[in-house]
C-alpha cells in the first residue's frame, strides 16, 4: 500500500516515526524530504549499471539485477542500522518514483512486523507538491522585512527577536550566505531544489496568523534564487527600517566578514570585476588596503563606494510600506536587544 499526500502541509504532518530515503546518495545529496535519513537500496553506481543494462541489454535483465542489489542492499541496512527499533516502529518510505525501490524497502519492514509504509509518486509528488507551494500558490504568510544598509546586523537581529519568541525566517541561513558580493559560507550553498525544501520545512512550523520578520534581500542569495511566492510576497511586505551609523556598521562587518576579509587573494578576486561599475582608481584603492592589511579602513570604503550606493539605488525602486524607522546607534549585544524588543512592540501593533 502506497500513502497518496494532496498537500505540503499534510505531508509534513505524515506521524510516522522516521522518514526513509532509499534513493541513491547522489540523489538524496541534492535534495530530500526535511529530516530523512539516506538508506540507499542501490549505491551510486549500482544505479548507473542497472540503468546502463535497462538500455543497451534488456530490461528484464536490468530488473533481474536490481532486485538482486535492492533485497541485498535493504537486508544490510536492517541488520545495520534499523535492528535497534522496536516493533511499533512506523518508517515512510519513498524513492524517486514511488515505484519499486521503496516498494520492495517497505515490503520487507512490513513483513518484519514495522507499521512501514511508501509515498506514493515518491520524490517527485514531494517535489511538486513544493512546487506547488512556491510556484503556484501565494504564500499564505504575512512578512514583515528588516530593511537597511549593509552592515546593520539585520541577521543578528533576526535570533534576538526569535529569542522573544517573534516568528522569523532566516533566509541567509538557509541559503548558507551572507547575501552579498563577500558572503560565502564555508561549506557552499546548497542545491536551488535543497534551498526549496529547506525554506517549504522552515515555513511550515510557523502560524499563518502571526507576522514572520525576514531580512529584505535581493531576489538572489549568492547563486541561489527566492522562489516565486516568496518574493512576491517579500516584494509587498511592509518594511522596519534599520539605521545605524558607518562606524557601527563597520565595526560590525570586520568582526562579521573576519573570515573573508583575511582572505587576501579570494578579497583581489571578488573585488577586481567592479572595475567596470566602479572605476579603475576607485579600486585600486580598494587593493592597496588589502596590501596593507588595513581591514577597517576597506571595509568602511566598501560601504562607502560600493554597497551603500547599491542599495540607495534599490530603495529607489521599491514601493514598500515602511511602517517603522529605528536608530540603532549601536550594533552590540546590548544594541539588539533594545531594538528587538521595540520591533516586538511593533509587531504587536500589526
Amino acid at each position: 500500500m502506497t500513502l497518496n499526500f494532496s498537500s505540503l502541509p499534510q505531508l509534513y504532518d505524515h506521524k510516522f516515526d522516521t522518514i526513509i530515503d532509499v534513493r541513491s546518495p547522489a540523489e538524496f545529496a541534492e535534495d530530500h524530504m526535511p529530516g530523512a535519513i539516506n538508506l540507499p537500496v542501490l549505491d551510486n553506481e549500482e544505479r548507473a549499471r542497472v540503468g546502463t543494462i535497462y538500455v543497451q541489454q534488456s530490461p528484464f535483465l536490468a530488473r533481474k539485477l536490481g532486485a538482486a542489489l535492492v533485497f541485498r542492499n535493504a537486508a544490510d541496512h536492517i541488520e545495520k542500522h534499523l535492528s535497534h527499533h522496536e516493533g511499533d516502529w512506523k518508517p515512510l518510505v519513498y524513492c524517486w518514483r514511488g515505484g519499486q525501490r521503496s516498494g520492495s524497502f517497505a515490503w520487507m519492514l512490513q513483513q518484519i512486523g514495522w507499521r512501514a509504509e511508501a509515498v506514493e509518486g515518491g520524490y517527485q509528488t514531494y517535489r511538486r507538491l513544493v512546487k506547488q507551494f512556491f510556484y503556484d500558490d501565494a504564500l499564505p504568510y504575512r512578512l514583515v522585512a528588516l530593511d537597511g544598509y549593509t552592515g546593520s546586523a539585520k541577521t543578528d537581529l533576526l535570533a534576538h527577536l526569535q529569542a522573544l519568541g517573534v516568528q522569523v525566517l532566516d533566509l541567509e541561513g538557509l541559503a548558507n550566505h551572507r547575501g552579498s558580493l563577500l558572503g560565502e559560507r564555508p561549506g557552499g550553498q546548497p542545491a536551488q531544489k535543497a534551498f526549496e525544501s529547506a525554506l517549504a520545512a522552515a515555513l511550515s512550523g510557523l502560524d499563518t496568523a502571526r507576522p514572520v520578520v525576514v531580512e529584505a534581500e535581493s531576489s538572489k542569495i549568492g547563486n541561489l534564487i527566492l522562489p516565486p511566492s516568496l518574493w512576491s510576497a517579500l516584494c509587498s511586505a511592509p518594511r522596519i527600517q534599520i539605521t545605524a551609523p558607518i562606524e557601527a556598521r563597520t565595526t560590525y562587518l570586520v568582526s562579521a566578514y573576519d573570515d573573508i576579509l583575511s582572505d587576501s587573494e579570494q578579497l583581489r578576486d571578488r573585488l577586481s570585476p567592479l572595475r567596470f561599475h566602479r572605476g579603475h582608481e576607485v579600486v585600486d584603492g580598494w587593493l592597496d588596503m588589502i596590501d596593507a592589511g588595513d581591514k577597517r579602513g576597506l571595509t568602511q570604503a566598501l560601504m562607502a563606494q560600493h554597497y551603500d550606493p547599491a542599495y540607495a539605488k534599490s530603495r529607489k525602486a521599491q514601493r514598500a510600506e515602511v511602517i517603522a524607522h529605528i536608530d540603532a546607534p549601536s550594533l552590540d549585544d546590548a544594541g539588539l536587544s533594545a531594538m528587538a524588543v521595540r520591533i516586538e512592540k511593533i509587531l504587536g501593533q500589526l
